[in-house]
C-alpha cells in the first residue's frame, strides 16, 4: 500500500486546543485531491487507575460539544514535551488527587486517524492512594467516583460509558488486571 503525497498545506484555524488545515494530496493512482481537510490536536493521556483496594477510578463530567454528562476514565493534554507518562501522572494529581505506584503504557491508540493527527497513550496504574486534593484547570468541574472491576464490566455491557476511547482503554485496562 503506497502513502499519499502531500503537495500543499494551508493552515484555516491556528488556536490553543485545535488547529484545521487543508491538504492538496496526490493518491496513488495520480487523482490530486485540494481539499483534504485535518484537523490537528495536542496528544492525549488516559489512565486506567487502580486504587490500593483494588478499585477503578472514573471522573464524571459534562462535555458541551455533545451535550452530556460524561464517565470517563481520567485523563488530558500532554504539555508541550512533556513525557506520556509524567502528563498522565500529572493528570491524574491534578483531577484525582491520587497517586500510583505503578505506571505502565498499555495502549497507544489514534482516536480518528481518517482526519485528526494526534495519538492518545493510555496507562494503566496501580496502588492508588489519595495524597492531595483536587487541583482542576479554569473550566474542569469534575465527580471523582470509584468502582469495583465487576462493575466497569457491566457498565460497559450496559453501554453506559460513551466515550469510544475510554471503553477502548477500559478494556485494554480489563486485561491488564486480568494479569494481576
Amino acid at each position: 500500500m503506497e502513502k499519499w503525497q502531500k503537495l500543499a498545506s494551508k493552515y484555516l484555524v491556528r488556536e490553543k486546543w485545535a488547529t484545521l488545515r487543508v491538504d492538496e494530496v496526490k493518491l496513488p493512482d495520480g487523482i490530486i485531491k485540494d481539499d483534504y481537510y485535518v484537523l490537528e490536536y495536542p496528544n492525549w493521556v488516559n489512565a486506567i487507575a487502580l486504587t490500593e483496594a483494588g478499585k477503578i477510578i472514573m471522573v464524571r463530567q459534562y462535555r458541551h460539544a455533545a451535550d452530556i454528562i460524561s464517565l470517563e476514565v481520567p485523563g488530558g493534554v500532554i504539555d508541550g514535551d512533556e513525557a506520556p507518562e509524567f502528563a498522565v501522572r500529572r493528570e491524574l494529581l491534578e483531577e484525582t488527587g491520587y497517586s500510583f505506584k505503578t505506571c505502565k503504557l498499555i495502549a497507544e491508540l489514534y482516536p480518528n486517524p481518517a482526519t485528526s493527527n494526534n495519538r492518545t497513550f493510555t496507562y494503566f496504574l496501580t496502588g492508588g492512594i489519595k495524597t492531595h486534593e483536587q487541583h482542576l484547570d479554569e473550566h474542569e468541574i469534575l465527580n471523582v467516583e470509584e468502582y469495583t472491576i465487576e462493575e466497569i464490566r457491566q457498565l460497559i455491557e450496559e453501554n453506559k460509558i460513551a466515550q469510544a476511547l475510554h471503553v477502548a482503554a477500559l478494556l485494554y485496562g480489563l486485561a491488564e488486571v486480568e494479569k494481576l
